[in-house]
Order: structure tokens, then C-alpha cells, then sequence
């Protein structure tokens, strides 16, 4: 779960500032990233609502939420499920967070997410576990990318007590 520096086919990098977008919530809300300005981030990229790995990821998520809370990050989640879907695996593991539905793939590219993944022997394009710490200010501070899902709260909530602790806290 290192952190990426390096840009890598079209994805952002760290200092950059986070493409801005809009979408709905599992509640059928509409969420956009500007109205999160002047909050720490955690935006995380996952493939599909009720699998194994997003579901363990998103609870991790969920363990983690007051800690983050605390910390002051916001915690989003996007996959390209739908708004029902999203609502569905909400609820069914009490997650406390935004899930903003991107059904057509638009904000998985904007963010450089969507790549080739392989699985029982076929490739496919997909989303790509990937995970953006974003500062009050908008500027991507930390990227995660091939996130494996046990451990990756704590390891991004540490990342953003690090910065916080390096930038007084805003």
C-alpha cells in the first residue's frame, strides 16, 4: 500500500489538484467534490458493491470512520454501480459514507482508474482499487494504487495524521 509519486498511464499524481465532479449518492443525492473544500478527503476507488474485497474495504472504511471523522477527512467512495445498488450495499453494512454512483465510467477516467485487469484468465476493463487523499485546499496529497483492501483504512488514516501533523493541521 506504498504511495505513488510517480504519474502512470493518464492517472494523477501527488500535488495535483483533484479533477472536480459531480454524482449521485446512494441516496440518490447529488454530491460534488467542490462543496468538500476547506475538509480533507479520502476518495476511494473500488470495482463493484457487494464482492468480497469492496465489501471488506468498505467496512474497513466503515471501522475507521470515526477515527477519519476526527481527523477531519471526508470519506467517498465510487464504483460504477448504480444509485440502487449503492443504496443496497449501504445499508446492508451500515456504511456511514458517501457512495456516489458513476455508471458511465466518466469519473473512473477522470481520475485515471479505469485500466485493464485480468480474472480467471480473461481481461476486461475495469475499475482499479485506487485510493486519492485530497487536502482542504483541493491538491492530491497521497495516491494508493493496487490497494489491497485488509489494513487500507488505518494505513490512510496514518497517511493523514502524517500531513496533518506536517501542516498544522488544516
Amino acid at each position: 500500500m506504498k504511495s505513488e509519486k510517480a504519474r502512470t498511464e493518464g492517472g494523477l499524481r501527488e500535488g495535483d489538484t483533484a479533477p472536480d465532479f459531480e454524482g449521485l449518492t446512494q441516496t440518490g443525492q447529488r454530491f460534488r467534490l467542490r462543496d468538500c473544500r476547506g475538509r480533507w478527503v479520502v476518495l476511494y476507488f473500488y470495482p463493484r458493491d457487494h464482492t468480497p474485497g469492496c465489501t471488506r474495504e468498505a467496512c474497513e472504511f466503515r471501522d475507521w470512520h470515526g477515527a477519519l471523522d476526527r481527523s477531519g477527512a471526508v470519506v467517498v467512495g465510487v464504483s460504477t454501480d448504480t444509485v440502487a445498488s449503492h443504496a443496497r450495499f449501504a445499508d446492508k453494512y451500515r456504511l456511514p459514507f458517501v457512495l456516489v454512483a458513476d455508471s458511465d465510467g466518466t469519473i473512473c477516467r477522470m481520475y485515471g482508474v479505469r485500466g485493464q485487469k485480468r480474472f480467471l484468465g480473461r481481461s476486461f476493463e475495469g475499475t482499479l482499487r485506487t485510493t486519492f487523499l485530497i487536502d482542504p485546499e483541493g491538491r492530491i496529497r497521497r495516491v494508493w494504487r493496487r490497494v489491497r483492501p485488509a489494513g487500507h483504512a488505518e494505513a490512510v488514516l496514518k497517511a493523514l495524521e502524517e500531513l496533518r501533523g506536517a501542516t498544522g493541521g488544516g
